[in-house]
């Protein structure tokens, strides 16, 4: 790691313990966590289990969000395709249009 690189890093943690005037308890941590497990689709929990690590429900949560974001590709690919077919009438795109405002 370079020593500037090094520099900023210790630079942003310490702005970080300075600007909070309070760090956040376990409690608040766990708590949060549950929050964040909570708003996952049972299907992406593992196991269904109630209770992970907090690693375990950082990656559900990344693993989802990343799932979240293909969706919205494949669907937005599947719109411009749908648009740009001769079989929408002007009609009908206004239509979609009108529906993802």
């Amino acid at each position: 790691m370079s020593s500037s690189r090094r520099s900023r890093t210790r630079r942003a943690g310490s702005s970080l313990s300075s600007s909070s005037p309070r760090s956040i308890s376990e409690d608040q941590i766990s708590e949060l966590l549950s929050k964040l497990q909570a708003l996952l689709p049972e299907s992406q929990t593992r196991n269904g289990a109630h209770r992970g690590s907090a690693a375990r429900v950082l990656q559900d949560t990344c693993s989802y969000i990343r799932s979240l974001h293909q969706e919205v590709d494949n669907l937005s690919e599947t719109l411009a395709e749908l648009l740009s077919s001769a079989d929408v009438t002007s009609d009908q795109a206004a239509i979609i249009r009108s529906l993802l405002m």
